[in-house]
């Protein structure tokens, strides 16, 4: 690993947590070059200490003049790499030693904010709130930590950040709210989550201002989160100009107990036609995606 990466002793010494040698190669060579040699990838040993936990190493190297700050060639600092890692005690040395709390982690521009909330890490997502994180920052999707959450059914980060004051109704760059996230991979308690929370069910996720949360559910087959959303969603997605009824996604999706659950609750067989796609009627869909077999032309004739 050593020859494959291209270490110095200096950085097997940090990985290793080898304190003693470290004091050793310090004092033989203290020159800034040395102290902040990095491999060919780009990691000094500071990123070694950090990722490994080890407090001491990290300490005497921040002493010695180390780069808090120092990144790889992919942008990683070590203090992504104690958040990664879970390496809440180094983490908390680096922030006294002034590491960028909002500093780059990768090209895409995830930071350790939206690590933390990806891994759950509860102490650490509280540590870097406290310590200034940018509870809005995006990477280059725009995917703030908060959406990552509701995407990835992360309910404790999702928690914490929305008590901080994350925005519950943010959205990507191609308008996905966090709500239609979590609907659309079946996240009940986030979901649940974020409308205690007053997310908007009725803020639209596309650019062509029609889908939205009730669309994404019975598409995909949540049914406790297709109940939640029938209530809340306004009817005018169902009758408004270039509206797509949330039939039409039960028809797409195949699932007979979803557009049940949707005329039951009001929703109509006889919606209006489907522009977006070219359909007629939900009956006209329901032939030309081959599901008269599938029992949905008799629900809908029923």
């Amino acid at each position: 690993m050593l020859l494959i990466m291209r270490w110095m002793p200096i950085h097997g010494a940090a990985y290793h947590n080898s304190i003693e040698y470290l004091r050793i190669l310090i004092h033989a060579d203290s020159s800034e070059n040395y102290i902040k040699t990095k491999t060919f990838e780009g990691f000094c040993a500071l990123h070694f200490a950090a990722s490994q936990g080890h407090w001491k190493i990290a300490q005497i190297l921040l002493e010695a003049g180390q780069d808090p700050n120092a990144t790889t060639l992919e942008e990683t600092t070590p203090l992504f790499s104690a958040v990664d890692n879970g390496q809440i005690d180094v983490l908390r040395l680096l922030l006294q030693h002034g590491a960028n709390v909002n500093g780059s982690h990768s090209m895409c521009g995830w930071n350790s904010l939206h690590q933390a909330s990806f891994q759950e890490s509860v102490e650490i997502i509280k540590l870097l709130l406290e310590k200034g994180a940018d509870k809005q920052c995006l990477d280059d999707f725009g995917i703030t930590p908060l959406i990552l959450a509701a995407q990835y059914d992360k309910v404790e980060s999702l928690s914490i950040l929305i008590s901080s004051g994350a925005d519950v109704n943010g959205q990507a760059l191609h308008r996905a709210t966090l709500l239609f996230i979590a609907a659309q991979e079946g996240h009940t308690k986030c979901v649940e989550l974020l409308l205690s929370n007053e997310a908007d069910p009725n803020l639209y996720c596309n650019v062509d201002s029609w889908q939205l949360p009730i669309h994404a559910a019975p598409q995909m087959g949540h049914t406790k989160i297709l109940e939640l959303l029938i209530p809340l969603t306004n009817r005018v997605c169902e009758t408004g100009p270039d509206k797509v009824s949330p039939v039409y996604s039960a028809i797409f999706g195949r699932h007979e107990k979803y557009l049940e659950l949707l005329f039951q609750n009001g929703h109509s067989p006889d919606t209006q036609m489907c522009l977006v796609f070219g359909f007629s009627s939900p009956m006209c869909m329901a032939f030309q995606k081959d599901c008269e077999f599938l029992g949905i032309v008799n629900i809908l004739l029923k």
